[in-house]
């Protein structure tokens, strides 16, 4: 599995590592993903949803990075913290808190493995994280 660099414009750019996909074996149609996502200093995401059936749990790695899900409100997570994400939500901040410094989270996807290919889809239908363990895929 590679790392991806995404750089769509001069503002965002992260980089996603996948580390882990497997089938849940006692658990009907659904896998676990995990991958890494880094922010350089001020690096965001995009607005974005991730596939309908994936229940997400962040836990951040290093530095510290802001999140909001549509209709709460913005919270700042520093390294041992964790958050969740519910299938459907509409992710409208995913970014470095600081200009200066690193972040990074483990995101684990609990998702159906027909979705997987549909992880994060950035508002305008544009992919951010395809898997890239796949021959073939392009994002």
């Amino acid at each position: 599995m590679d790392a991806k660099h995404v750089r769509l414009d001069p503002v965002v750019e992260e980089t996603v590592t996948p580390v882990f996909c497997h089938d849940i074996p006692n658990v009907d149609q659904r896998a676990m993903v995990a991958l890494v996502v880094t922010y350089p200093p001020g690096g965001r995401s995009r607005v974005h949803r991730h596939a309908p059936s994936a229940f997400i749990y962040a836990h951040v790695l290093s530095g510290t990075i802001r999140s909001q899900v549509e209709g709460e409100s913005s919270r700042t997570f520093g390294p041992g913290d964790g958050f969740y994400e519910d299938p459907g939500s509409h992710h409208v901040v995913s970014e470095n808190a600081s200009a200066t410094e690193t972040a990074s989270m483990l995101a684990i996807f609990i998702v159906d493995p027909e979705e997987e290919d549909q992880l994060t889809t950035a508002d305008g239908d544009r992919r951010l994280l395809p898997r890239s363990d796949q021959p073939g895929q392009e994002p």
